[in-house]
């Protein structure tokens, strides 16, 4: 099957400009022992973009595309990450705004049941043997370092489960353990970040669990 391209995004600032990237998606919430699971699907391609470091200078270049494997669907990050002219990412990344809630978002809005909350986010992955990394930011309007925070994970060529608990993300920049409530989560990205290698990464769902 002919790769789904996802729209492409030349310009991208990562602390100044992310609030003009709003995005939308609609997959279905599937329960699985009341965890919050998104697959990838025929239609994630309008939801989600490509967003790279070029708007600053940087020469980072990649593309996402939807692919097939039978009735999986998956995103497909693959590109080169350069750190040259104070660049160093590109990015897979869903976000919601005060106008526009995507699905996703108001499911892990609105999570605590039982007096649980959510613990982590879980992702299926595969990837070329690199690491990769979870941005999450916490606010809409004003963007600090201490509003973004993020975790790291291994691939290897086999589909795997990835566990990454809220409590170790650390805050972006530095080795600080982060603080965030899973209701002020409003930008997810799954990034390949912080230095000169060459990227192939697949995702073909992200999962919130208890």
């Amino acid at each position: 099957m002919k790769p789904l391209i996802l729209s492409k995004v030349g310009t991208f600032c990562f602390l100044l400009i992310t609030f003009m990237l709003t995005l939308g998606i609609n997959t279905r919430s599937i329960a699985s022992e009341g965890d919050l699971s998104f697959p990838f699907n025929s239609d994630s391609g309008k939801y989600w973009q490509y967003v790279s470091d070029r708007v600053m200078g940087g020469v980072s270049d990649g593309q996402v595309n939807l692919e097939q494997d039978g009735e999986i669907y998956y995103a497909r990050l693959t590109g080169n990450v350069s750190t040259r002219n104070n660049g160093g990412f590109i990015q897979l990344r869903t976000s919601t705004s005060m106008s526009n809630k995507p699905l996703m978002f108001k499911s892990i809005h609105n999570s605590k049941k039982g007096g649980k909350k959510l613990q982590g986010v879980r992702l299926k992955v595969k990837g070329n043997g690199e690491k990769y990394h979870i941005f999450i930011q916490t606010t809409i309007f004003y963007r600090l370092p201490v509003d973004y925070h993020i975790a790291t994970f291994d691939t290897s060529p086999n589909w795997q489960t990835v566990d990454l608990p809220f409590d170790q993300f650390k805050e972006l920049n530095s080795n600080k353990n982060s603080k965030f409530s899973p209701k002020n989560i409003n930008t997810l990205g799954i990034v390949a970040y912080g230095r000169d290698f060459s990227s192939d990464l697949s995702v073909s769902s992200i999962e919130f669990y208890y």
